[in-house]
């Protein structure tokens, strides 16, 4: 089974063991009521089995898409909000190269690629249009309804530059579509016009479809291993189904937030030390907080990237109000590091670091800032991931889905609805005087 991901905290004195094993009780139901499948919400949760029993025949047709988009491409444009392009702009860029885009096409494993559709921003639009618009496009608009304002405005956009330069035949080659199996503006444009299809899942919200068509083909356009990423999830589900407290990481890493929060800890911060993974943290901020934030409860999700953070946001951490606690997100092995070199004049004093590597010193510095938060009153935990690889992504990516799922039902809310996210589209659509 090789490493597993590792969970515990750097101030035992935050959260105690008794504490814990007066929660075992809780999570034994948590663990009922997420695989019966019959908790609050439970007819979304397709997500729990995926990883082993998911559709091969579509897997492959993935794959097939992906070759094919990423010989005929130069750009590719992922059109969608929210769980439709977070999953997988996560593992493009913590799988990629830090620069993708920019390198030369013969060193990429495939086209450029984009996201458009979540915002309303005129300025970015029409600049995404001024770097791709001479360029051979692919388009993959995800939207379980089509309907969606966001993508669908940008949909409206690139499906108009697609026809008016391939006529309506070649911009239906050019065109996918992952969207409901049967129903919705989407599904009936798609069905008309002849685009290649991948389905939503109808027991798998958004926010946990990053296994899905929606995330697995624009990460395998990416020339990313998603055999390797479901292999990891596949793991994962072993490892995270096991009923044992003391045996579960991510069930310790749910019953200790939810300890936290118990104790007063409103805030979450989760901090990490690459840029790659700056999008993992959205992903991250949408799962926690759309499956928690409801009935007056959850725990605020806030991300930092250190050590670039530390620099602005460390003070108030440190010294600020104690309502928040961090978890660090750490990559015991990363995919690429570098040696320091010692200079023939010692300048900035920095050779004592020669022949020590940057993570190395990253290392120190993430040991360092934990012991400094738990001394100043900051709980802080710890999330250790083997290796920066596509299977460990996966592994990564179920243990979060299921933490999620238990913290929310310790909580006693629904983890899987999103009330509130239809609160501001009545007021908006009522402002736009939508008929």
């Amino acid at each position: 089974m090789g490493k597993e991901i590792l969970f515990h905290m750097e101030d035992a004195s935050s959260v105690r063991p008794h504490e814990l094993e007066y929660l075992e009780p809780a999570i034994t139901r948590v663990h009922k009521l997420i695989h019966s499948r019959k908790g609050p919400g439970g007819e979304f949760a397709g997500w729990v089995d995926l990883p082993l029993n998911y559709d091969r025949e579509e897997f492959n047709r993935i794959k097939e898409t992906a070759r094919k988009i990423r010989e005929t491409s130069e750009v590719f444009i992922v059109i969608g909000v929210g769980g439709s392009y977070l999953g997988a702009r996560s593992a493009l860029e913590l799988l990629q190269h830090s620069f993708y885009n920019q390198l030369p096409a013969n060193k990429r494993k495939g086209p450029e690629i984009y996201f458009a559709g979540f915002n309303i921003s005129p300025a970015y639009l029409t600049h995404l249009l001024d770097i791709t618009r001479e360029k051979e496009l692919t388009l993959n608009v995800i939207s379980k309804s089509g309907t969606t304002l966001e993508p669908a405005l940008s949909f409206r956009v690139f499906r108009d530059l697609l026809e008016k330069r391939y006529g309506k035949k070649g911009a239906r080659e050019r065109i996918v579509a992952t969207t409901d199996k049967s129903k919705g503006a989407l599904k009936k444009l798609a069905d008309e016009e002849g685009y290649t299809t991948f389905t939503v899942p109808e027991d798998i919200g958004g926010r946990y479809s990053v296994l899905t068509a929606v995330g697995l083909l624009p990460i395998s356009v990416g020339g990313i291993d998603i055999d390797e990423i479901m292999k990891g999830a596949a793991v994962g589900h072993q490892l995270y189904g096991r009923e044992s407290l003391a045996e579960n990481a991510c069930y310790q890493y749910a019953a200790t937030r939810n300890i936290l929060y118990r104790k007063g800890k409103v805030i979450e911060l989760l901090a990490t030390y690459d840029p790659a993974f700056l999008y993992f943290s959205e992903w991250w901020k949408q799962l926690f907080g759309e499956s928690e934030g409801k009935d007056g409860k959850g725990i605020f999700p806030a991300s930092a990237s250190f050590t670039r953070d530390l620099h602005s946001l460390g003070q108030l951490i440190q010294d600020g109000c104690r309502n928040l606690f961090s978890t660090t997100l750490w990559i015991e092995s990363p995919a690429v590091d570098k040696e320091i070199d010692k200079l023939e004049e010692d300048i900035d004093g920095l050779d004592y670091l020669a022949g020590k590597s940057f993570h190395f010193v990253n290392n120190k510095a993430c040991r360092g800032v934990m012991a400094a938060h738990a001394s100043g009153g900051v709980p802080s935990l710890k999330i250790t991931v083997p290796e920066q690889t596509p299977f460990y992504y996966g592994q990564m990516v179920y243990f979060f889905e299921k933490a999620c799922a238990a913290s929310a039902y310790l909580l006693g809310v629904n983890p899987f609805d999103q009330p509130g996210v239809e609160a501001y589209k009545k007021k908006m659509f009522s402002l736009l005087a939508k008929p």
